[in-house]
């Protein structure tokens, strides 16, 4: 079986949310002798495929960017070429530029789109995109949701829903480095024996100017890792309003982020806006049997923390309840450790990698059974 997918990024050039995910399937469908490649956009492409992890690696040039859109001339032919050679093309939602891609190439073969998020920020664009985005939709055999919550909560998904499976996202913990005694050690000697933990890009929906607010006034130290735009005005409100305990580590080699999710006492991540549509973060969290505090978005953040269950779940956009789930989990050692113990359990149940991974090899073999009947 030979599997092709197709984002606007993919490793080795970028390392984020989506590419991770598209790497854990490509990676753990290959040992399963599934024959993987991929197809992205990049500014330096290079001369030929890069192998990485036991898949090949295609990139074509980006010509330019509009509105987090890339766009390239030379990937509609790259692009039918390995769609012309491959079982399955697998698709990564969104990406309206990869829509016409779809159209313009016409592969003839099964088709699925995993549907990562809805469009959020580019409301207006959104609108006009939404013809050409339902016929995308409409056009491809079958849809993969990575929660219930979010099947439920989006407009675009129900009018799919159909054909639309649910495959959470996982992860496989022997991927990540095992911290030394040494690093574990320092972290702790630099932050104490207790600290609340938010690990990721340093985004605009990633509600991290309310996390700062909802420190004013409390002495728990809050450790923030991770770089990105709204960086310096984080950094510029926790020095307005006076905050020692907010620390701003910034991007952290893998092993150092380990390092800090072994020692953390819980896990915050204060998304405000469906841009966040699962969090990854959140889910290593669970994978290190840590308790969380989560917002209520409507998205898969409330599949992986179930409120009451795995950690606390408030309101989005609302510092003072934030504080509240911090003070909760910081006075009750004892009811943030059983969190964590059902977190972690709720990880081995739903959310590893190779559960990912089977459910993606059974999907396909559905789609190609299907083609042949």
């Amino acid at each position: 079986m030979r599997v092709l997918h197709f984002y606007k990024t993919t490793l080795p050039d970028s390392v984020g949310g989506i590419e991770n995910v598209i790497d854990q399937i490509a990676r753990g469908t290959s040992r399963l002798g599934v024959e993987v490649e991929t197809l992205s956009l990049s500014r330096r492409p290079g001369t030929g495929p890069v192998a990485i992890n036991g898949y090949r690696a295609h990139r074509a040039r980006l010509d330019f960017e509009l509105a987090s859109t890339g766009f390239s001339l030379s990937v509609l032919g790259m692009f039918g070429r390995l769609a012309r050679r491959a079982d399955i093309v697998h698709y990564h939602f969104p990406w309206p530029f990869m829509d016409l891609v779809h159209f313009v190439a016409r592969a003839k073969v099964p088709t699925l789109v995993t549907y990562h998020s809805d469009i959020i920020r580019q409301k207006h664009l959104a609108r006009l995109y939404r013809p050409l985005e339902d016929c995308f939709l409409g056009d491809v055999d079958r849809i993969v949701a990575t929660s219930p919550n979010y099947l439920a909560s989006s407009e675009i998904l129900r009018r799919h829903r159909h054909k639309t499976s649910i495959i959470p996202i996982g992860l496989d913990r022997d991927m990540y480095p095992r911290p030394s005694a040494d690093r574990m050690a320092r972290w702790r000697s630099r932050l104490g024996p207790r600290f609340f933990l938010f690990v990721g890009v340093l985004r605009y929906y990633k509600g991290l100017h309310v996390l700062v607010e909802a420190a004013r006034g409390t002495d728990y130290p809050i450790v923030i890792v991770g770089a990105g735009p709204i960086e310096t005005e984080l950094k510029a409100q926790a020095e307005r309003l006076g905050l020692g305990n907010v620390h701003f580590l910034g991007f952290l080699p893998e092993e150092d982020k380990v390092a800090l999710l072994q020692a953390s006492y819980a896990i915050v991540f204060p998304s405000n806006l469906r841009s966040e549509a699962f969090g990854v973060s959140l889910l290593e969290g669970a994978m290190h049997g840590k308790p969380m505090i989560s917002s209520e978005i409507g998205t898969g953040t409330s599949y992986v923390n179930v409120p009451g269950e795995t950690g606390v779940v408030v309101a989005p956009d609302d510092p003072e309840a934030l504080r509240r789930a911090m003070h909760r989990l910081w006075h009750d050692p004892e009811e943030a450790a059983a969190m964590g113990r059902k977190a972690e359990a709720r990880f081995h149940a739903l959310f590893t990698a190779g559960r990912m991974v089977e459910q993606y090899v059974g999907l396909y073999q559905d789609l190609l059974a299907g083609a042949r009947g």
